[in-house]
């Protein structure tokens, strides 16, 4: 009787109470016991993972196939300090291209077959400047090059 007079005297008035209210009322969308505007959920733009790696060509031996080894920096559990580590990758070659210490670019593709999920793609070099600057051709001549006058 004391669980009872202390519910009156809070004055609780929910149907779910003694259970008079029935649950097929939570089913109906337009029901007063429903969940108030039911919202649906906005998810944020997924996060696209890595779709190219940058590695170099190991093996080409094999008919329209590469073996590319894949070096990464990842902190070391214990230590903390940076670490290389490698993994090699299968990666499709379809003209044959590329030779054994070849930088390529791996970019993700549908499966090829059980072990090749990456083509690989010549990356551009990236010492294109250097090569300019060592072969003269800032648009200065050289003092080697230019006109002697005696």
């Amino acid at each position: 009787m004391s669980i009872t007079c202390s519910l009156q005297s809070l004055k609780l008035s929910s149907p779910f109470l003694h259970g008079s209210a029935s649950l097929s009322l939570l089913s109906k969308p337009n029901s007063s016991l429903s969940l108030q505007s039911r919202k649906t959920p906005t998810f944020p733009p997924p996060i696209r993972a890595m779709k190219f790696m940058q590695g170099k060509v190991v093996c080409a031996t094999n008919d329209k196939t590469v073996s590319v080894e894949v070096v990464r920096l990842a902190p070391h559990p214990k230590y903390k300090r940076r670490v290389r580590k490698k993994k090699k990758f299968q990666a499709h070659d379809p003209d044959n291209q590329f030779k054994v210490g070849d930088f390529v670019q791996l970019e993700k593709s549908r499966p090829i077959s059980k072990t090749k999920s990456f083509i690989a793609v010549p990356v551009p070099s990236r010492n294109g400047k250097r090569e300019k600057a060592e072969t003269g051709e800032l648009g200065i001549p050289l003092e080697s090059e230019q006109p002697q006058e005696q």
